[in-house]
């Protein structure tokens, strides 16, 4: 109870102390509140890249083209080959027939239809294929060429050349978002912690009485590690708070996708909640090690 007793003293005295030091704690929240908005806007770029880089590579599809002397039964047979080569999602493998694909083309465009109505089952030149998507786009080339030797398979394309130079890229720029991530948060260390530093130092003479009076070092560095924590809470509450409104906002008005269909917007929830609470953290963090740092500082002098 004495120890409850005792934190609960030192919450109500880095609170108060808060208030009572009111332009430097608003440098210090001013301070943490900029940069966390920086770094949230940071991390909402660097999940839609990586969600639109994710979304690429699932869609990226083999498609073999069967030979036209191949049956029905044959057809069969390659695709449980097709099954048993690794890096293949089993689940995904589709045959279509010729006829369906010449259907599927006439009914998206007027002008196919216009052409292809009259071709009996003979005169239908395309061929039968079967659709495969692979589990690591980075290994599509092997599995290609493991299809292409599949009996009865005529020939296997899948964008070769462009798909391996955009994921080669899209991977290329995830590394740098999450670079510029990190790089950022130490940034906001930086900042932040020399902030609540001078901060700490405008009121040195506090530090001194308290120790001149017998106070231990414990029991000032106690206080201060509370508002650190206080200054670190409220500093997020505007980034926070922007992340979820903001976001979903954006959300709304460009309908889930930016520019066309194929470039789709992370759904805001959980999202914007999983980056509010990193932003708590990292805010709540600095200012706990921001004030332990610069306390213990004065502590030794």
């Amino acid at each position: 109870m004495r120890i409850l007793r005792i934190l609960g003293r030192d919450i109500s005295d880095a609170f108060k102390s808060v208030i009572r030091n009111f332009s430097l704690s608003m440098a210090s929240i001013s301070c943490i509140t900029i940069t966390l908005l920086v770094v949230a806007i940071s991390i909402i770029l660097t999940y839609n890249v990586r969600n639109f880089a994710n979304l690429v590579e699932q869609d990226v599809t083999i498609v073999a083209f069967l030979k036209s002397s191949v049956t029905a039964d044959q057809v069969t047979t390659i695709e449980d080959k097709i099954k048993t080569i690794s890096n293949v999602e089993v689940d995904t493998i589709k045959y279509e027939s010729k006829t369906e694909i010449a259907n599927d083309m006439m009914s998206s465009s007027d002008t196919y239809k216009q052409i292809m109505s009259s071709w009996t089952e003979d005169e239908n030149p395309l061929q039968d294929t079967i659709q495969v998507k692979v589990t690591d786009v980075n290994k599509i080339g092997e599995t290609a060429s493991a299809i292409k030797g599949v009996e009865g398979v005529d020939i296997v394309k899948y964008g070769e050349g462009m798909i391996e130079q955009l994921v080669s890229l899209l991977d290329l720029i995830k590394k740098a978002c999450y670079a510029i991530v990190i790089a950022l948060i130490i940034v906001t260390f930086f900042l932040i912690g020399n902030t609540i530093k001078i901060t700490i130092y405008s009121r040195r003479r506090e530090i001194e009485i308290m120790r001149l009076v017998g106070a231990s070092n414990v029991n000032i560095k106690i206080p201060f590690i509370f508002e650190g924590l206080f200054l670190g809470a409220l500093g997020a509450v505007i980034p926070s708070l922007v992340t979820m409104y903001g976001y979903d906002a954006l959300y709304k008005h460009f309908n889930g996708q930016l520019f066309s269909p194929f470039i789709k917007l992370i759904v805001p929830q959980p999202f914007t909640l999983q980056v509010t609470g990193v932003l708590f953290i990292i805010g709540i963090l600095v200012g706990v090690v921001g004030s332990l740092g610069a306390v213990s500082k004065y502590l030794k002098i």
